[in-house]
């Protein structure tokens, strides 16, 4: 008998936490992707006093502490306040959904528009609580595949308002940016019907009008690789799991003076001189940042297998994008990849390129045959 799968149609936060298999998950979003030294020393204690020792990177670009008890939340909320990663309250934190180009500087056009978008929590409209804004207005921009529902981007002519799943944005200027997004959330709450959470899904029955949908953002960049960077040092943690202990001595190692969040299971650390970890990837082209695996059994309730271990073991061995999932909701990648792995009680089924929810190719796999079975497999 298969187990009754959970879908929540939210995403957790501090306020709000999440009971997963190993307790709550508590989500920290950090005020435009940045969080100073003292705050990231904060977190990983915290995370190693309240929570199990990890830290979670999401592809939102929040930071997640997992395993806390329900008895224990006060006191953690009480000390993330202390560190200055909360908001007010929970309605602002369920608005406060912007993901930021991790590479912007002081005073830049990101900065100036995360800030006018804070200025306008309070009048956002009722939506729902995985809508989320992309501000990705760097000279290269790199959001194109991150989650958001309403895009502020960079074009050849300047900055444009671009819905999620239209090709086409609308022309603004950095003064009328944050206007036009509202007008946008306004557009979508009156259009959507309430089964509908993301701004794609309108869109496949609902026009846009037609001065919305003038010109073309700039091309995506290639995701950087791990190594030095102009503002100091990118570091991906496989699966974007982060031990917190490691993090503490890193932090120290490398000098590093804030930590910026990624949605690519890296993070920056400004300043940083280069040290090698075996904690986290320092190498361009390592295979675990490009194979999504959820936390999988025991961690989540709704897995039956475990996850990351064989997630390790197939590095390297898969041709092309790699997903194992715990269960057929696929949390960990919502794209398709070329083999998905997918527990069904105790075992895997197979889906060829498609998405954990897709029909298998092959079911009932065992773990310890799946690298004979998945040798060159396409």
């Amino acid at each position: 008998m298969k187990p009754t799968l959970a879908v929540k149609g939210w995403c957790p936060g501090a306020y709000r936490p999440m009971m997963s298999g190993d307790g709550l998950i508590v989500r920290i979003r950090p005020y435009c992707a940045r969080l100073e030294t003292a705050q990231v020393l904060g977190l990983c204690a915290l995370a190693q006093d309240y929570g199990n020792g990890i830290l979670d990177l999401t592809n939102r670009a929040n930071i997640q502490i997992r395993g806390v008890t329900e008895a224990r939340l006060d006191a953690l909320l009480a000390s993330l306040s202390e560190l200055r990663v909360l908001d007010e309250s929970s309605e602002l934190e369920s608005r406060r959904n912007i993901l930021v180009t991790p590479f912007w500087a002081d005073g830049d056009d990101t900065q100036k528009l995360f800030n006018d978008l804070m200025s306008f929590l309070p009048q956002l409209p009722d939506l729902p609580a995985k809508f989320g804004i992309g501000v990705d207005v760097g000279t290269a921009p790199v959001l194109g595949h991150a989650s958001a529902d309403i895009r502020i981007e960079r074009a050849r002519s300047g900055l444009i308002v671009r819905a999620d799943g239209a090709s086409l944005g609308r022309q603004v200027s950095k003064e009328s940016a944050v206007s036009a997004v509202l007008e946008m959330m306004d557009w979508f709450a009156a259009n959507r019907v309430l089964e509908e959470r993301r701004m794609a899904h309108v869109l496949t029955r609902c026009e846009l009008p037609a001065e919305w949908t003038v010109e073309a953002p700039l091309a995506t960049a290639s995701v950087p690789d791990p190594g030095r960077h102009r503002l100091g040092l990118l570091v991906g943690a496989a699966f974007g799991q982060i031990d917190a202990a490691a993090l503490t001595g890193y932090i120290h190692d490398t000098g590093a003076s804030a930590l910026r969040v990624t949605p690519w299971r890296m993070f920056l650390l400004e300043g940083a001189t280069q040290v090698a970890s075996e904690a986290f990837i320092n190498r361009p082209g390592d295979p675990l940042l490009h194979i999504d695996a959820c936390p999988g059994a025991p961690h989540c309730a709704s897995a039956t297998v475990a996850t990351r271990n064989l997630a390790r073991q197939l590095a390297g061995q898969v041709t092309g994008s790699l997903h194992v999932s715990g269960c057929t909701k696929g949390c960990a990648r919502k794209a398709p990849a070329a083999t998905t792995l997918v527990g069904n009680q105790g075992r895997f089924d197979l889906v060829s390129k498609g998405h954990a929810w897709d029909a298998p190719k092959k079911t009932g796999l065992r773990p310890e045959d799946l690298c004979a079975q998945l040798t060159g497999h396409t």
